[in-house]
């Protein structure tokens, strides 16, 4: 239950704070810049400001950190908008329909949907967080490996959605994002695919394999091509086109809800998160869709549904740091350092003896959505100038960014190595006609289903019978099965028209 008392309280703490409203704005701004740099992710953002807190109080501390985050989950989303860049994993999707939309001159357009469905999403987010900040804690410890798998299997059934050519072509892709996932080290201690090299034995990295995937093959394709956008008319950053984005998206609201539900619902997840929860709502839209032929061509819908699940999964993701002292990602581990610093333990105990700063924290969060739509209206237009790049500037400028950003991510050379050679894939990829979309799903998710499999593995000694005492999974299953049955029902329509084509031809 609510304890409006401790709230009214909360609201006079964070109003009452000069400090806080000085440092936000910031914070906002670092997150926008960081996020349109690909590779540079939002918890690295995070950590290299994190010694600036310890000079502040609490409050501010944490607010200043969680405006990054804020920041920067709309960020990622300009790259990937503007250039099939996601600057980081959670615009994934943002990137299957904001970036034909670019290329079709509504780049303008694409970027004011994102931006408003990212302020709605994080609103919504932390609406949901302060009502169920209270009682969610005992619901995540119920969540077991059996449960975790189950996500993590629905998370590779879009492997087989994002598959718009010939399916056989999507699940070979999909297995060679799942293969490399499962280079290095398992769960179980077994070496797989490394081929004897010791810069193998911690896999492949992600973030990297992803920029190269999509950045490097992209830049590939792009040579010979003078500007991203070839007509020349269409090459403008119009501020009312960006404000008419931003109304579409609000003109939708059915669709912003449904992809903010599932954002939190994920969110709830320690250790899944939004890189996961735009898959899933991604995914979750385009079978709803009357028209789901036109997911992957621009269809606004695509842009909506990832901004909006990849935001509301941030203040979902709170909860398991306040209410179980547990990150649910990395972002939330550098707020869980930012607590230590300060001499504080999340956890029940700490929701029970500072309720007052738990809702300001939550309504902070609130007024940052509103602000990041100011700042990221300003910060857009600047942005969006980049259509006006020639490519022979703007081509090498990204990949240089690319190849530098991956090596701040993993120290050493293996990032830049794991750019090209991913870039060198993709670019076969595109070329013979294999979905590069269904790749990354399989590298981002790969990993998570193996080690969930074996734990599952390990706690039911191998006992099938063992998940029939696990009730959420069944329900988790049950769940899987009727999200699919659309797809299944209308693939079976299509074996079917032509055999009713052929009885009328005879």
């Amino acid at each position: 239950m609510i304890d409006m008392s401790a709230a009214n309280d909360g609201i006079s703490l964070l109003f009452g704070d000069a400090q806080a409203w000085i440092v936000v704005p910031i914070g906002i701004l670092i997150g926008l810049v960081f996020g349109a740099i690909p590779g540079i992710s939002i918890s690295v953002a995070m950590a290299i400001f994190l010694p600036a807190t310890l000079y502040m109080d609490f409050l501010p501390a944490i607010l200043f950190l969680t405006a990054i985050f804020t920041g920067g989950g709309f960020g990622g989303a300009i790259p990937a908008i503007l250039m099939n860049i996601p600057g980081t994993s959670s615009a994934v999707a943002t990137a299957f329909d904001g970036y034909p939309m670019a290329q079709q001159g509504r780049h303008s357009e694409a970027l004011g949907i994102g931006l408003a469905a990212s302020v709605i999403g994080t609103f919504l987010g932390y609406i949901a967080l302060f009502l169920i900040v209270e009682f969610v804690a005992e619901w995540v410890l119920r969540l077991g490996p059996t449960e975790m798998f189950v996500v993590a299997l629905w998370g590779l059934t879009l492997i087989a959605l994002l598959n718009t050519g010939s399916f056989a072509k999507g699940i070979v892709a999909g297995m060679i994002g799942i293969l490399i996932a499962t280079i290095g080290y398992s769960d179980a201690g077994q070496m797989r695919g490394t081929f004897g090299s010791m810069y193998l034995l911690d896999g492949i990295p992600a973030i990297p394999a992803l920029i190269g995937l999509f950045a490097a093959s992209e830049l590939f394709n792009l040579i010979g091509r003078d500007y991203l956008v070839r007509d020349e008319s269409l090459r403008t950053v119009s501020m009312a086109k960006i404000v008419g984005g931003m109304k579409d998206a609000v003109r939708r609201p059915l669709e912003i809800f449904r992809s903010s539900a599932i954002g939190v619902g994920i969110g709830l997840v320690p250790g899944v998160g939004a890189s996961i929860a735009n898959l899933a709502a991604y995914g979750v839209a385009k079978r709803a869709a009357k028209d789901p032929a036109s997911y992957g061509a621009g269809n606004p819908g695509g842009v909506i549904a990832s901004e909006g699940a990849n935001s509301s999964s941030e203040g979902a993701s709170m909860v398991s740091l306040l209410a179980l002292g547990i990150p649910g990602g990395a972002g939330t581990a550098v707020l869980l350092g930012a607590f230590a610093m300060h001499n504080v333990t999340g956890g029940p105990r700490f929701i029970s003896e500072n309720k007052d700063i738990v809702y300001a924290l939550i309504f902070g969060n609130m007024v940052q959505a509103v602000l990041l739509l100011f700042i990221g209206v300003v910060f857009v237009r600047f942005a969006g100038v980049i259509v006006k790049v020639p490519l022979r500037i703007l081509a090498p400028l990204v990949m240089v960014m690319s190849v530098l950003g991956a090596y701040a991510l993993t120290g050493n050379m293996v990032g830049p190595v794991t750019v090209v050679v991913a870039g060198i894939l993709g670019w076969f990829m595109r070329r013979y006609g294999f979905p590069v979309a269904a790749t990354v799903v399989g590298l981002l998710v790969g990993g998570m289903a193996e080690g969930e499999l074996v734990r599952s593995y390990q706690v039911s000694g191998g006992d099938l019978s063992f998940v029939a005492g696990r009730p959420i999974t069944l329900l988790l299953i049950a769940l899987l099965v009727l999200s699919l049955m659309p797809r299944l029902i209308v693939n079976l329509r299509q074996r079917g028209k032509p055999a009713a084509s052929t009885g009328d031809a005879s």
